[in-house]
């Protein structure tokens, strides 16, 4: 059954969403259409992040990589929705988030059996969104993006990074650029309490902003809402340590570790057991409960 939202306590624990990469270009080399049968796999894999300690089961149906293609809506409703309604069949203990900034495929994939609404755009890739959000009732997650392909730089070894990425003042920017998509949604009906914040690590900072963005989380935490975080395996972990998307482990524990630290209160990750691992330790230390 999966995990209703009063199951969440936020700021006692930290929460582990696992990513389902429904895609056949993810960065971190776990796009699960280049197996023989992508939906068997997806269930697997979300029955394998469970059992590590993950809460939510992310499912994400476009590469958000820097560089990446875009694709139709009925592609990616092609790819996530069968994922979603096989989850929700099982029945897992795990909340289940599509992972979209198009209002059609939220849609379906809360008709589908999906709990949560991630949009990585914040309310601005599809203005339907919010109203998808608030009729549904469905918690939605607001990541600040800064996204432009224009300022990307592909690297075969370490892959895709930002630069040349201006802000005027890095935290208030990507605070003001979140509490307007809060408004947004507000505007439109959702619920404050509904509302998780995503800094959007790796969405158009360069690797030094991504730095100083994770040692100043607090600063975002501050604003009040749920906070979600996800440096899980990103570049900007693989250029400060030199190191390809398979030898991230390590970098990006630490970057779980300081995040939680700061404030959050979900991890968005790959590598689930090494992270709840992570997690649990990390809130023994700052006394928070760890069953």
């Amino acid at each position: 059954m999966n995990k209703s939202w009063d199951f969440y306590r936020w700021s006692e624990r930290t929460y582990i969403m696992g990513i389902l990469n429904i895609t056949s270009d993810s960065f971190s080399g776990d796009g699960l259409l280049q197996t023989r049968n992508p939906v068997r796999s997806a269930l697997e894999r979300g029955r394998r992040f469970i059992q590590a300690g993950a809460h939510i089961i992310d499912v994400g149906g476009e590469s958000t990589r820097p560089g990446a293609s875009m694709i139709s809506l009925q592609e990616e409703l092609d790819r996530v929705i069968p994922v979603i309604e096989a989850l929700a069949a099982a029945g897992l203990d795990a909340t289940i988030s599509v992972d979209t900034y198009k209002a059609p495929v939220a849609e379906a994939a809360l008709a589908a059996g999906a709990d949560w609404i991630n949009d990585v755009w914040g309310l601005r890739g599809d203005e339907r969104m919010a109203d998808v959000a608030a009729r549904t009732n469905a918690p939605l997650v607001l990541m600040h993006n800064r996204s432009q392909p224009a300022n990307t730089d592909l690297q075969e070894r370490l892959g895709g990074r930002y630069i040349g990425m201006e802000y005027q003042n890095l935290i208030e920017d990507v605070k003001a650029e979140l509490m307007a998509s809060v408004e947004l949604a507000l505007q439109a009906g959702v619920k404050h309490d509904r509302i998780i914040l995503d800094p959007g690590i790796g969405f158009g900072k360069t690797v030094e902003q991504n730095l100083e963005l994770l040692n100043r989380l607090d600063e975002i935490r501050a604003l009040g809402f749920p906070l979600l975080i996800g440096p899980s395996r990103k570049s900007f972990i693989g250029y400060t340590l030199d190191l390809p998307y398979n030898q991230r482990v390590e970098g990006t524990a630490a970057a779980v570790a300081v995040g939680i630290v700061r404030g959050a209160d979900i991890i968005r990750v790959h590598d689930v057991r090494a992270m709840a691992r992570t997690a649990r330790m990390v809130d023994a230390i700052t006394r928070r409960p760890t069953s």
